[in-house]
């Protein structure tokens, strides 16, 4: 398949937009709120399941990822390649969400949960692959920067919306959940992908096709590399910083759980005005002066100013300072490298495939970083309180590590 040429209309935009949003709050709000929430219930006090729970679930999908995107790649019907798993993932995720809310312990919580997060995340990674197929160099920039967006304004929503039905532990899932499943939905019922049956499929599926399909050739395509890698140091960092959230706020402000959702969704309402800014500003920007790697650096400083502040704070101003900063610095940073994604992605026929391997990247620190976070926080500690400064300070140096290996490493993007 040849690059696109031709620019995506103004009204596909707009609906690819929602699906963003949508898939979005359907899988933030249960992963930044509703588990804690869950874990407060059933286990008070031992907020270091949270790492075990995310990070199990997302080993799985790890796992199946590839294969989906082999599927997806491989899929002739009328409705295209990508637009049955928008409808398959969003199925899967809200029988999760349900799981999740009714489970009477927490064995069936992560079981919801490995559900939920594959749902949700076939559905969200089904909209990357139909921008990979559509979008032309000259949108990449903006129009990440608008999806992008919406993916930072979804979870503060959300959490608003949680915390209004939050006497309701069914309703935080479900709620997020239904309002994800319309926005996902309704993008292909309206602007349909179009029929695939005439894509010519120029390889068999093997046992060792799909063992490959794991990987990639490092000298083949160094480029590729060295943004997976940048990639996946970046994303280590960021779910150091972000994971335990929830936890993190209450022990600074000296809330019960419950009541961090307001805090949470006040904190967040700040975050998206900068985040907005951020988004748009490395979106269009980059777009304008073509240039992508500059605003990755940039991304990663403003990141470890963010964290510093973060790891130091003891009051609800600081927090949001660090908290505004390091939303700035995602945005930029996920809105620019998407657009580096694009342009170096080795073979289009294969788009599912590959974002399934870039996506990696992503899960691989999401699954591990938790983890490994939850052996941090226990680091040194004295009564209750978890080390969250020395979480957030090793969060600020992976994601300056990453950042500056795709600045310095990636030659083809300018």
């Amino acid at each position: 398949m040849e690059e696109p040429q031709s620019p995506v209309s103004r009204s596909y935009i707009f609906w690819l937009m929602l699906a963003s949003f949508g898939a979005s709050i359907a899988m933030m709000v249960p992963l930044s709120y509703g588990i804690a929430v869950r874990i407060t219930e059933l286990a008070p006090g031992q907020e270091q399941v949270l790492g075990f729970i995310t990070g199990i679930a997302q080993l799985v999908y790890l796992i199946i990822s590839p294969i989906v995107g082999i599927w997806s790649d491989r899929t002739r019907s009328r409705f295209g390649r990508r637009s049955p798993f928008i409808f398959l993932g969003t199925a899967i995720g809200l029988a999760g969400l349900v799981v999740m809310g009714l489970a009477p312990n927490l064995l069936l919580v992560g079981a919801g949960w490995i559900l939920g997060m594959s749902g949700w995340s076939i559905s969200g990674a089904a909209i990357q692959n139909l921008m990979a197929d559509k979008l032309p160099e000259a949108q990449r920039g903006r129009v990440s920067a608008l999806t992008g967006l919406m993916t930072q304004i979804a979870p503060v929503l959300g959490i608003g919306v949680a915390y209004a039905v939050s006497s309701n532990t069914l309703l935080v899932f479900v709620v997020p959940g239904v309002i994800g499943a319309i926005l996902l939905a309704l993008f292909p019922l309206i602007k349909p992908e179009g029929s695939s049956k005439d894509v010519v499929i120029d390889s068999q599926v093997t046992f060792r096709s799909v063992v490959a399909s794991y990987g990639f050739s490092v000298r083949k395509y160094p480029d590729f590399a060295w943004n997976w890698l940048g990639r996946f140091v970046f994303f280590m960092g960021l779910y150091f910083n972000t994971t335990f959230g929830t936890f993190f706020y209450a022990q600074r402000l000296g809330l019960p759980v419950r009541e961090v959702a307001g805090v949470v969704a006040t904190i967040g309402m700040l975050g998206v005005v900068a985040a907005a800014a951020g988004a748009l500003l490395g979106g269009f920007l980059s777009d304008k002066l073509r240039r992508r790697r500059l605003f990755v650096i940039i991304a990663a400083l403003i990141f470890v100013a963010g964290a510093l502040a973060e790891a130091f704070a003891w009051s609800l101003p600081q927090l949001i300072i660090g908290a505004v900063l390091m939303q700035t610095a995602i945005a930029v940073f996920a809105t620019v490298d998407q657009a580096i994604i694009f342009a170096i992605l080795p073979n289009r026929t294969e788009t599912a495939r590959y974002m399934a391997v870039v996506a990696f990247a992503q899960k691989i620190p999401s699954a591990v970083a938790p983890l490994i976070a939850s052996v941090i926080i226990t680091i040194g500690i004295t009564g209750t309180d978890k080390n969250y400064t020395f979480l957030y300070l090793a969060g600020a140096v992976l994601a300056l590590l990453g950042g500056s290996v795709i600045a310095l490493k990636v030659k083809s993007v300018r």
